[in-house]
């Protein structure tokens, strides 16, 4: 093959000194060296690479196409021997974590920002599943960590050794309505029957294999079902239903009076959730984010909604 990532190297180095004595002296070759690369790989390619016919060493409209198109293999063989190097050091190539939608991204980014700091260079690879559909990642392979699974998951995860779970921090929901709903004139408590009256707001189970989750929801109670904790506060707001949220997600709401917190007669525990990875998961990244999400601080900013 004609084309080596040496040659691609020679052709950048020319392009960006301007010289082939230039390039030369970068690569610490002789110009003749460099000079007798390039009519090779012009022969082996039958294109010509450089106009010759000035002071300054221009590439040619191919010679500019081939670099262009090279300068991508250079960067993918270089970002190839860093993974390398740091797989052989400890560090993943990519961490691929998965958050239940109770967990808020925004409040990873001074998680993820910690993690910049230790210079890894391990690629992290977010998603965002809800309920089950967490459990289907983590149990597919598909996800590393999971953070946010809600219960203790499927038996197969107890009962196999293959994961560990890691209890995190619960607080409370609350059970909330717009002021223009009905439920919101009425006496406190609330009773299952008075609620089941009304439409709940839900947030749709993403898992496609297992049974589906469903939390807070009566039986025989009409559902609009939603694609996201966000999406079910902004139905909530809009006073197109009824139901449980996060207080921190609720917090500013319930302050400003867009929504009113009613009391029930069947009050919601707190959301059991836990942190889960593969016992087989052994790289210094899966251990970091281990490590730093043991810290009660960081799971009660987590758990804020």
């Amino acid at each position: 093959m004609a084309l080596t990532l040496e040659a691609l190297q020679i052709l950048d180095a020319i392009d960006r000194k301007g010289s082939f004595a230039g390039a030369a002296t970068e690569l610490d070759r002789v110009p003749s060296a460099l000079t007798y690369s390039v009519r090779k790989l012009e022969e082996d390619l039958d294109v010509l690479l450089f106009d010759r016919s000035g002071h300054r060493a221009k590439l040619t409209s191919a010679g500019q196409e081939l670099l262009t198109e090279g300068r991508h293999l250079l960067r993918a063989a270089e970002e190839l021997e860093q993974r390398v190097k740091r797989t052989a050091s400890g560090w993943e190539a990519e961490l691929r974590i998965v958050l239940d939608n109770v967990i808020s991204f925004e409040k990873m980014l001074p998680i993820i920002e910690a993690f910049d700091k230790q210079g890894s260079g391990t690629r992290l690879r977010i998603s965002v599943e809800v309920l089950s559909g967490v459990w289907e990642m983590i149990l597919g392979g598909k996800a590393d960590l999971a953070i946010g699974a809600v219960y203790t998951g499927p038996e197969t995860v107890r009962m196999t050794g293959g994961f560990r779970m890691m209890p995190m921090l619960s607080k409370p929901w609350v059970f909330a309505v717009a002021p223009n709903h009905p439920l919101a004139k009425m006496p406190d408590p609330l009773t299952a029957e008075q609620i089941k009256r009304y439409r709940a707001i839900a947030v749709g189970d993403t898992g496609r294999a297992m049974p589906n989750f469903s939390t807070g929801l009566l039986s025989g109670q009409e559902t609009l079902t939603v694609p996201s904790l966000q999406a079910k506060l902004q139905a909530q707001l809009a006073g197109l239903g009824c139901g449980h949220l996060p207080i921190g997600l609720a917090g500013p709401h319930l302050a400003s009076g867009a929504l009113i917190e009613k009391q029930t007669l069947d009050t919601r525990q707190p959301l059991s959730k836990q942190i889960v990875w593969r016992t087989n998961g052994r790289g210094k990244c899966l251990k970091w984010f281990l490590n730093y999400l043991s810290d009660p601080g960081v799971q009660a900013s987590l758990s804020d909604g």
